[in-house]
């Protein structure tokens, strides 16, 4: 019998990591900006209650505390990716709380900047937006002129940043425990090797063949959460009470108003997604009795709905095969876009492999002045891991696009939009993979499969979660208990009106909510959802409209955060505020269940 472990990250190859020598040579040029950062944070006191001097005046304020933001970025961006290598490196993890403090004071020591701009005579404000030296600062100026009724008074401006820190402690508790402490413990695949269980390779075990190994897997890995449950059940609780306070002390009527303002969001956008897919659920039910009979199941449980249909098809392609395959399906993006990406996921821009004690999932990160980093857990015979290094790809291409095309200030790209790139990237390398196994019947059932569970995942599942997240802060925000029978009673609520009768709920499924990191950064997964019934109306595009549609959706790339999200995606083709996108998004669903049923039949 085989025993195969998770390795530490000594054991990595040095290939197989990120570069993050762009942002730093070393640990001591951080210390020294470190260093130089705490120095400046006493510079902003020159400039309080100034800014209405003169334009000059105005315009260094707000340079200054732009160019301290952007080192700041730098420290945080090299502090977090060293930490996420390894959660349980003491060392990485002070550097990186370090950070989070000196993000705090400087917060605490700028806190002046945004009420005073509002407290100048709006006149005299667009007066100075006038001037040619301000342009790039005109929509800078113009959000913060819109939260004139959601600012306070310096005082109490500066006692919120100096909360910063505490504020982010639920979250903070969370990926400590669910990265560093919790523990799976080992299974054995059919074969008979010992495997450690992770939060990595838990998804390849769900694809399984032998349903024994999908149910003992499943269970094992949610005892882990049942032994922890109280805890993070008191975090998440806590985590949608500061949601709660920080709203309150806004003076926004809910937390989700809070969190949509910054985008300038209706909460009609938020509310028609979750309204039009309760009212479609019938295409979800029908793939889970499709899917129930292709099994041979008298019963589907969770642990059943991953495992492809096909089950025959063997799935293994390499870290380098995968980047070619990515690069072959975005081609009609053409060759600007691909070349660079080729350039970057083969160059130091990606940390491939799981190693022990490394952040689990996968995301896109970096700065201004860093490439567009990617943490990835790959494996090699699971196709997600295929599909998230093109998801991700779409996050560092936009980033890497906006940085190219936009200042500092107006780069910074809303999630809204980000998870437009990144699905549309997963879109077309479905249609890619698709075309490419149309003469094998099986890797198409299989191809098909995958699709549509991914857009059940980030449709369906997403929009889920999203309604969980208004039920739970609904709760608090009505002043009543959020104890772990009332998140368990909710997501089982949930789970009964977005499953039917078509699966059976075990107990330990409602204990998933707790498990899930965005629910940490609050009102964050409903753009999933949107984001991918946008991607799927811009692929359509870019595929059947030719030059016009291909430009239109790398110049809404390359506009950052230089327009509100609703306007950007206007312009791309698609419009957010009506159901129409998420409508055509579900009967896309629907076609594909029907042809894998009518595929798999045949």
């Amino acid at each position: 019998m085989a025993l195969t472990e998770i390795p530490e990250r000594k054991d990595i190859k040095p290939g197989d990591m990120w570069d993050l020598s762009p942002l730093f040579a070393d640990d001591n040029e951080w210390d020294r900006l470190y260093a130089s950062l705490e120095n400046r944070i006493g510079e902003y006191d020159s400039f309080n209650g100034r800014m209405s001097l003169s334009l000059k005046q105005f315009r260094n304020t707000i340079e200054f505390d732009i160019a301290v933001s952007r080192d700041l970025e730098k420290l945080y961006t090299y502090a977090h990716l060293k930490s996420d290598e390894e959660k349980s490196n003491q060392f990485y993890l002070a550097m990186y709380q370090k950070s989070v403090n000196l993000y705090t004071r400087i917060s605490e020591a700028s806190s002046f900047i945004t009420p005073e701009i509002q407290s100048i005579d709006e006149t005299l404000v667009r007066t100075y937006m006038q001037d040619l030296s301000m342009k790039d600062y005109t929509f800078y100026l113009e959000k913060i002129l819109r939260y004139r009724p959601h600012t306070r008074t310096h005082e109490i401006e500066q006692i919120l940043a100096m909360s910063g820190e505490v504020g982010h402690a639920p979250s903070q508790i969370f990926s400590q425990l669910d990265n560093a402490d919790i523990k799976f413990g080992k299974v054995s695949d059919p074969e008979g090797n010992e495997i450690e269980l992770s939060h990595g390779n838990f998804s390849n075990f769900l694809q399984s063949p032998d349903r024994e190994v999908r149910k003992k897997t499943f269970f094992q890995y949610y005892k882990s959460y049942e032994q922890l449950k109280y805890t993070i059940a008191e975090t998440l609780s806590h985590s949608n009470k500061k949601d709660m306070f920080y709203s309150r002390v806004r003076n926004f009527n809910s937390s989700r108003e809070s969190s949509l303002f910054t985008d300038n969001m209706p909460l009609s956008v938020y509310d028609n997604l979750v309204d039009t897919v309760r009212k479609n659920t019938a295409p979800l039910f029908k793939y889970f009795e499709f899917r129930k009979r292709a099994l041979g199941l008298d019963e589907l449980h969770f642990y059943d709905t991953y495992v492809p249909i096909a089950g025959d098809v063997k799935f293994s392609m390499t870290y380098n095969e995968a980047v070619e395959t990515c690069i072959a399906a975005l081609a009609p993006l053409e060759t600007e876009y691909t070349s660079i990406l080729r350039d970057g996921l083969l160059g130091g821009w990606v940390d491939r492999y799981e190693n022990r004690g490394k952040r689990s999932g996968a995301y896109s990160s970096g700065c201004y002045d860093s490439p567009p980093y990617i943490l990835l857990n790959y494996e090699e015979t699971n196709i997600n891991s295929l599909y998230t290094l093109i998801h991700e790809a779409g996050h560092s291409m936009h980033s890497y696009y906006s940085k190219n095309n936009q200042s500092y200030i107006n780069a910074d790209y809303t999630i809204f939009v980000a998870e437009v790139a990144s699905t549309f990237n997963e879109t077309l390398l479905s249609r890619y993979l698709l075309d490419k196994y149309r003469d094998d019947p099986k890797m198409t059932i299989y191809i098909l499969n995958r699709e549509i569970d991914n857009i059940r995942a980030t449709l369906y599942r997403q929009t889920m979660f999203a309604e969980f997240e208004k039920r739970t802060h609904e709760i608090v925000e009505r002043n009543e208990p959020l104890t772990l029978d009332v998140i368990r009673m909710e997501y089982f609520k949930l789970l009964q009106a977005y499953f039917g009768d078509t699966l059976v709920i075990d107990d330990v499924l409602t204990l998933e909510c707790l498990r899930i990191p965005h629910f940490y950064s609050a009102f964050y997964v409903y753009k999933y959802s949107t984001g991918i019934s946008a991607a799927i109306a811009l692929a359509d595009r870019v595929l059947n409209s030719g030059e016009t549609a291909r430009s239109a959706y790398l110049n809404f790339l390359k506009l950052g955060g230089s327009m509100y999200p609703l306007d950007e995606l206007k312009l791309a083709g698609v419009d957010m505020s009506t159901p129409e996108p998420v409508e055509s998004a579900i009967k896309h669903f629907s076609l594909l269940v029907d042809t894998l049923e009518a595929l798999y039949t045949k």
